[in-house]
């Protein structure tokens, strides 16, 4: 155990023991240690003031109020490692009035009063280590927690909960994080008091509980936590949305099996997500959120559409709600509204694939078929990567050098001007539109000498006229998109 303590952590307590002040390691990195697991952060509680931690280390910072001081870098050990060390002085708290935060911090002079103060059993240990000697103390029975994998608030759970609502959601954050297939649980009464007190998250800030349920979502076990949420009934102040779709049963496409109701396939599809973006799993997850309100008829023959357009915009006012930065809303609502791209290995060539890419990015067209792998694993089927996603994969290679937007035709407005002799205005921007609409439908037309011919052709025709046949060619493509979209999902 201790051959996994950096250099810089025992020097520090080497530094602060050699003050003759006690010095712990102590909290999740202490846990993290017994699992045998490499602890992220690290933290250090003592008996020493933050005036006399200054003393020790004059280049540390302290600008908090909660006694808590930052080495400098330069007792990081490798700054590569990028990790984070800070040392608390023992505290007790008082009051939490806004439910978060306490009212009152005093400092103590006891590892006892301060490990009274800590979340759950399992974070209430902390290491004393002297040369190659170690011993943990544990007051709370947090080691014996560990090996019987159960989450237990320490001492009264209400009143841990009373203190910091957002405890309850790190509850479920620390189940789907640390379980092996389900195999950690919360105590009985610990889970009780979340239940009870679940209104309480109402106190919390949006972005707290963004950056909880970003955490849990991209755990090892995502659906186990989405599911204690629901259990819990704290989904209600994260996503009440989701609440909708628990009774609301599929059609022939996911008909059969666990996955026969919209929230068993969303789970499931998270579960089997097989990226580790937040915003590929925000997406897999919310993909058919729309469905409740697309659903048309019941039984296997029942129908979603327009679902994947529902589902992007109920997202993006959820991801909006939750303060989510706008890269990864944008992300997430581009993803959900393309999952239902059409794809089969004798219908679809390499224009229907240029189409794909011209809508969501080259860049993001392996997030897409990830999001299409935990839709098919979350329909029940056998295989994530069939052979026609695979051919698609090997299309997409094949064409992405092709033009998919204005940009990659080999001319531009630019080469218009000069060449027609024409001002700058609409008319440039609807003869490229109309260009790159053939371009799609045939790479080989993307050379300069035929752009330029046919730009010449277009140039003899008005300004309206091209824009009705702009438009008309990107309708009639919409259009045969749509038909065949209908005719996988059994809808009219």
């Amino acid at each position: 155990m201790i051959n996994k303590i950096p250099p810089s952590v025992k020097k520090a307590l080497t530094e602060i023991q050699k003050e003759n002040f006690e010095a712990f390691i102590v909290g999740g990195c202490v846990r993290d240690l017994i699992l045998g697991k490499k602890p992220k952060d690290w933290d250090i509680t003592t008996n020493a003031t933050p005036q006399e931690l200054l003393k020790i280390f004059p280049d540390g910072k302290y600008e908090n109020q909660f006694g808590t001081v930052i080495l400098p870098e330069k007792y990081l050990g490798n700054p590569e490692s990028r990790e984070n060390l800070e040392i608390t002085t023992y505290r007790t708290e008082a009051n939490y009035s806004d439910k978060r935060r306490p009212d009152e911090i005093k400092f103590a002079e006891k590892i006892e009063d301060d490990l009274k103060r800590r979340d759950f059993t399992v974070n209430a240990l902390a290491l004393k280590i002297k040369g190659s000697e170690f011993e943990i103390i544990d007051l709370f029975k947090g080691q014996s927690d560990l090996k019987k994998k159960i989450l237990r608030a320490v001492g009264k759970p209400e009143e841990r909960f009373n203190e910091d609502a957002l405890r309850m959601m790190r509850a479920v954050r620390f189940i789907s994080q640390l379980s092996i297939g389900g195999d950690w649980v919360i105590e009985k009464n610990t889970l009780s008091a979340i239940k009870k007190n679940a209104n309480l998250l109402s106190f919390i800030s949006k972005e707290r509980l963004r950056d909880e349920f970003s955490k849990i979502i991209l755990s090892s076990n995502p659906d186990l936590g989405v599911e204690l949420l629901i259990k819990t009934d704290l989904m209600h102040h994260i996503i009440p949305e989701i609440y909708q779709t628990i009774s609301v049963t599929q059609n022939r496409h996911h008909y059969h099996g666990p996955f026969n109701t919209v929230y068993k396939h969303l789970l499931a599809s998270l579960k089997n997500c097989p990226s580790r973006k937040l915003e590929v799993r925000l997406a897999t997850f919310l993909h058919d959120l729309g469905k409740p309100e697309a659903k048309r008829g019941e039984g296997e023959f029942s129908t979603f559409y327009n679902h994947e357009y529902i589902s992007a915009k109920k997202a993006e006012k959820i991801l909006q709600r939750l303060k989510f930065p706008k890269n990864i809303i944008e992300k997430t609502v581009l993803l959900i509204k393309n999952h239902m791209f059409y794809y089969n290995v004798d219908e679809v060539g390499e224009k229907g694939v240029r189409r794909v890419i011209q809508k969501v990015g080259l860049e993001n067209i392996s997030d897409l078929i990830d999001v299409r792998i935990g839709d098919r694993l979350g329909s029940g089927t056998a295989k994530a990567v069939p052979y026609k996603l695979r051919h698609f994969k090997y299309i997409v290679e094949k064409v992405s050098t092709d033009a998919v937007s204005v940009g990659q035709l080999k001319i531009n407005g630019r080469n218009l001007i000069e060449t027609l002799k024409i001002k700058p205005g609409p008319k440039i921007g609807s003869i490229l539109d109309i260009l790159l609409s053939e371009v799609i439908d045939d790479s080989k037309l993307n050379n300069k000498k035929y752009l330029l011919e046919r730009a010449s052709e277009l140039n003899q025709e008005n300004l309206e006229e091209l824009r009705k046949k702009a438009k008309h060619k990107i309708k009639g493509k919409e259009i045969e998109d749509d038909k065949k979209i209908k005719s996988k999902y059994w809808v009219k």
